[in-house]
């Protein structure tokens, strides 16, 4: 018994010892899991195209109507390089403007770089008008230039708060403002909030001022003309579902009819204004404008998609 006792606790000693020891050459064993997989680089996508077509019940720009207060059609055609990173596209739009282009055809580049969440664009925009002409009334008088083209800088810069809100802020400057050779320089501020009740459903709105400079001596400007600098602002609703978006939006500016007419040669005005009502416009009236587009873009419908 007293050989047992003593016994006992060196086979208990030794047993644990085994244990251990096998513990310790299980632990040596090469793993079956093998080493953790390389992370994997994010794809870059080296070129897109992105597609938009719009219909329009009127189309304003920066406060002032391009088609005479009635409905219009516009498309656009953007190509993306490297996470679009850079750009460059053509926009298209009917027209019913003073000197009888039948569409504005813009067409614009530039580079977006971006920096966690926020957006810097930076580009150039050529706003082409085919086909136009003087407008010259029943008196004789020119009222119009011959070519209204002209070349925009441009500058944005927007923030994205968590994909609840985006505020931007946003400059345009042009050295010949509609041919008039008069400068012109558009700034604006933006926001658009995501509404929480409803994916898709957002409000947004702008608010700008433009100034513009005094038209040089021409056919149609024999003595210099300061144009009216005036404000602008917008504020809508709007309905995104897939790659339909509804917007329903508000437009307004504080240019007097008489102004808008000094900026617009609104042929209806120059009849009213020989008739002896006085030289005006209703193209910068307050509107509400309702919006049906189409956005998709190359890469979503496996077109320029990483692999």
């Amino acid at each position: 018994m007293v050989l047992d006792l003593i016994r006992l606790p060196a086979t208990g000693a030794a047993l644990s010892l085994a244990m251990f020891a096998g513990a310790a050459q299980a632990s040596d064993l090469p793993s079956k899991k093998g080493p953790p997989p390389a992370p994997v680089p994010p794809s870059i996508t080296w070129i897109d195209a992105a597609v938009s077509i719009k219909g329009v019940t009127d189309y304003v720009f920066r406060g002032i109507s391009q088609t005479d207060r009635k409905p219009g059609a516009q498309g656009s055609v953007e190509l993306q390089f490297y996470d679009n990173l850079f750009y460059l596209g053509v926009f298209g739009a009917n027209v019913d403007l003073a000197t009888s282009p039948p569409a504005e055809i813009d067409f614009y580049g530039g580079i977006r770089p971006k920096f966690g969440p926020v957006t810097f664009d930076l580009g150039v925009i050529q706003y082409y008008y085919p086909n136009e002409k003087r407008f010259i009334d029943g008196l004789g008088v020119i009222w119009t230039p011959r070519n209204t083209d002209f070349t925009e800088l441009a500058g944005k810069v927007s923030y994205n708060w968590e994909d609840k809100a985006t505020l931007g802020a946003n400059v345009f400057y042009a050295w010949d403002w509609l041919g008039t050779g008069a400068t012109g320089t558009y700034a604006s501020l933006t926001a658009k909030y995501n509404l929480p009740f409803l994916e898709g459903l957002s409000v947004s709105g702008e608010f700008g001022r433009y100034w513009l400079g005094t038209t040089s001596t021409n056919i149609a400007f024999p003595t210099p003309i300061r144009l009216p600098d005036y404000n602008y602002w917008n504020a809508g609703l709007s309905y995104t579902y897939k790659n339909l978006t509804a917007d329903l939006r508000y437009h307004d500016t504080n240019l007097s009819k008489a102004n808008c007419f000094l900026l617009t040669s609104d042929p209806r005005g120059i009849t009213r204004g020989n008739a002896g009502g006085g030289y005006s416009s209703n193209w910068c009236n307050p509107t509400v404008v309702g919006t049906l587009s189409f956005d998709i873009t190359a890469s979503s419908v496996g077109i320029f998609a990483p692999k």
